[in-house]
């Protein structure tokens, strides 16, 4: 082959791959805040969050009990909220009651009286309504001790995204809040996007590639944070230990996309995270409250 017809090829391939990069940071990268979601991004990072509350032995977590926990201690939380199948908001991990209430049935195929016959793990604790949680936090007349953030994490299931997280957007609405709001799920990301702008909004990830309940298709995408292109989140709230996959370094390293981690279970993983800029959500430890957050 001659010089002349080398360099052609190599020029086409440089293009090809030129091409690539320009389409897959088309794909992920996330939103450009103006000065007011910056500013909330400010507020989020001088705090770190209990996951789920600041949960113990003998206090459930996602528990009222576990978020005036956290919220005396001055920690924020993160909260999981679900719709019930007459349309009310519950804050609750997972879908099925078997883990956490030790009983068949599924959150959204229930009605909020028939949830609320429901204890978490074994106590006295019920199941709260998203009202009753964000209450706790609501820093209306509260200058003493200002309320520190909430991360609301929207399960959506059964194409329910929408309505999800307009439900949700609405009882936020009634509360004097610092939040934020995210979701593994972009459909409920992209609804913030078209429709409350003035939120900071959250793409949840972690590496799928080895779950064998999703097809190929999606977990390649969804590790590949292909939501994006709906979603354009403010933050890429990713799992400690997966936060160098591509996608995330790409979409918060040159893109400019903001960084949480979870779920962080030492002190040690807590120093390290924040140390590169980003928030956690912690478990299992209760870091000092007077201890200063690196980089703060």
């Amino acid at each position: 082959m001659r010089a002349r017809d080398v360099l052609g090829a190599a020029g086409i391939a440089a293009g090809a791959a030129a091409g690539v990069v320009a389409g897959a940071c088309a794909l992920v990268a996330p939103r450009r805040g103006g000065e007011e979601i910056e500013g909330r991004w400010a507020e989020l990072c001088r705090h770190r969050y209990a996951h789920r509350g600041l949960h113990a032995e003998g206090i459930p977590e996602n528990s009222l009990t576990a978020f005036a926990r956290a919220r005396e201690l001055g920690f924020g939380i993160e909260l999981d909220v679900h719709l019930t199948l007459d349309g009310e908001l519950v804050v609750i991990h997972d879908s099925s009651l078997g883990r956490v209430c030790g009983r068949s049935g599924v959150v959204e195929q229930l009605t909020l009286a028939e949830l609320g016959e429901c204890r978490l793990m074994g106590t006295d604790e019920g199941i709260p309504t998203l009202d009753e949680v964000l209450r706790l936090f609501d820093a209306s007349g509260d200058t003493t001790s200002p309320a520190p953030p909430v991360i609301v994490e929207l399960k959506t299931a059964d194409g329910n995204a929408a309505l999800l997280a307009e439900r949700t957007m609405a009882c936020i609405d009634r509360y004097d809040l610092s939040f934020c709001v995210e979701s593994f799920d972009p459909r409920a990301l992209g609804w913030l996007r078209a429709h409350r702008p003035d939120v900071l909004r959250g793409q949840l990830v972690r590496s799928f590639l080895g779950d064998k309940d999703l097809g190929l298709a999606r977990r390649l995408g969804a590790t590949a944070l292909l939501g994006n292109v709906a979603a354009r989140p403010d933050f890429i709230a990713c799992r400690f230990r997966d936060r160098g996959l591509p996608a995330v370094r790409l979409a918060c390293g040159r893109l400019g996309a903001h960084l949480v981690t979870w779920t962080i279970h030492s002190e040690r993983e807590m120093l390290e995270s924040e140390a590169e800029g980003a928030p956690v959500i912690f478990e299992g430890f209760i870091p000092d409250p007077r201890s200063t957050i690196v980089g703060r």
